[in-house]
Formats: structure tokens, sequence, C-alpha cells
């Protein structure tokens, strides 16, 4: 079975030089564990993955850099009242980064392939266009779910997709 290509193992493919990374699917699971003990904690869950790539591709790979951050932010905490006058359009900059680091996954759409460039599209999108990159994420994966069983490629779709198409769609109707 080919191992799946995710963005993170790009970054870090890209500033280690080596071409594969070996564990992977550990990293995108500490990830995604941290993602959902965020979530518990009420962190937005679609910003840890970026944010983790982020910091991948500036040079942060061993662990190192993550317990600086937190002990960073443990100290932010006793300094927030100086935070708050910072006015939230100086923000904008990192914002901007963010959305460069994001978008420099794109290269990477098979654009020959419809099934997987439209939802693509759609999830690049719909994210500025509501405001919310949540959202952008679900047009992606309900155009993409959509897409493949219209185009008789179902067998494509993994059982979490049709999930959480599901999920999404039902947000749509009763929120």
């Amino acid at each position: 079975m080919e191992k799946k290509k995710y963005y993170i193992s790009t970054a870090i493919a890209y500033t280690s030089g080596k071409p594969h990374i070996g564990n992977t699917y550990e990293i995108v699971l500490a990830d995604a564990i941290a993602t959902s003990a965020g979530a518990v904690l009420g962190t937005s869950t679609t910003t840890t993955f970026v944010e983790s790539s982020a910091g991948v591709a500036e040079g942060g790979r061993t662990g190192l850099s993550s317990i600086v951050t937190g002990l960073l932010f443990l100290v932010a905490i006793f300094l927030s009242p100086i935070f708050i006058a910072i006015p939230g359009f100086a923000t904008a900059p990192a914002l901007l980064f963010v959305g460069f680091l994001m978008i420099s996954a794109v290269v990477d759409i098979d654009f020959s392939d419809f099934t997987e460039a439209v939802p693509a599209y759609l999830a690049l999108i719909f994210m500025p266009l509501t405001y919310s990159i949540s959202e952008g994420i679900a047009a992606g994966v309900i155009s993409y779910v959509v897409i493949n069983l219209v185009c008789g490629k179902a067998k494509k779709i993994t059982p979490l997709m049709y999930i959480l198409a599901l999920l999404f769609v039902a947000k749509f109707i009763f929120l």
C-alpha cells in the first residue's frame, strides 16, 4: 500500500532535504491528537495542522520547538493584559504568512483529475468567501464525496469521508 502524502511530511522533506520521511503516520497522528485535545479545550480545530506545518517549514522537527512555544505561551498568560492592547488588525501579517504556507500546497493538486481538482478549488474559494477555514473544508469534503459518487468512483471514497460529508450536511441543515 502506498503511503499517503501529507503536507506536513512535504514540509519536513523540504526542510530536511530527504525525499522520504519514514514516520509520517506517527507525525500526523500526533498532530491529530493535539488537534483533538485543543478542541476539547476550545481551540479551533482547523488551525493546528496549518500551524504545525508552518513550524516544520521553519525548521522545527524535534519537538523542542513545541516545548519552547508552550513555555512562551505560559509566560504570555501573565503578559496578556499588554497583548490585549494590540488591535486585532495587527495580526494580519501573520495571517497572510500562514495563508501563503497553505496556498503553497496547491501545486500538488492534480488538476487533470476533476474529482480531485474541483473539491480542492471549492475548499480554497469557500475559505475567504465564508471567512472560515472550517466552512471551506466542509465544502471540499461534501463536494469530494458527491463528485466522486456521480463520477462512479465510490470505491475511492473512504468510510470516514462519507461520515464527514453527512455530518457537514447535517451541520448546514440544522445549525
